[in-house]
């Protein structure tokens, strides 16, 4: 076999370049979560209180209040790889699904959530809720 001299090998290392298939962290839509997201028009239902409760169920102080009392067992840390999800993206995604009872497949499309993470968010929403909940006198159970 001959040898390959440096023109060959560039020829080899692009093919081998085009031909590798390259695995996505996650969907390019994904990556904007910070414009995509149901936050924001959460943020524009402030004006409207009406809107408010029929998107949550809830008024904005009892929303506030909830999330007072979740957040510090709901937020994560940011890692060198990415931001972590908020708390309060986390408290309202799975304030939504309790509303809304869609599936996770469909709820990733409005959250900007992939549906693996929903499914490890909401259940430990779910939790933290009922813990305070309970902890407040609210769940007598």
């Amino acid at each position: 076999m001959p040898a390959m001299d440096n023109d060959d090998i560039l020829v080899v290392a692009a093919v081998v370049l085009i031909l590798k298939k390259t695995r996505k962290w996650c969907e390019e839509w994904a990556l904007k979560r910070t414009s995509l997201s149901h936050t924001y028009l959460l943020n524009e239902l402030r004006m409207y209180p009406l809107d408010w409760h029929n998107y949550l169920r809830m008024d904005e102080e009892t929303y506030c209040r909830l999330s007072s009392l979740v957040a510090s067992l709901i937020e994560k840390e940011d890692t060198a790889m990415r931001k972590s999800i908020t708390a309060h993206k986390r408290l309202l995604v799975t304030l939504r699904f309790l509303v809304t009872g869609i599936s996770y497949a469909d709820m990733k499309f409005t959250a900007i959530i992939s549906r693996q993470v929903l499914s490890k968010i909401i259940p430990e929403t779910c939790v933290a809720i009922y813990t305070e909940l309970k902890k407040e006198g609210f769940l007598n159970v």
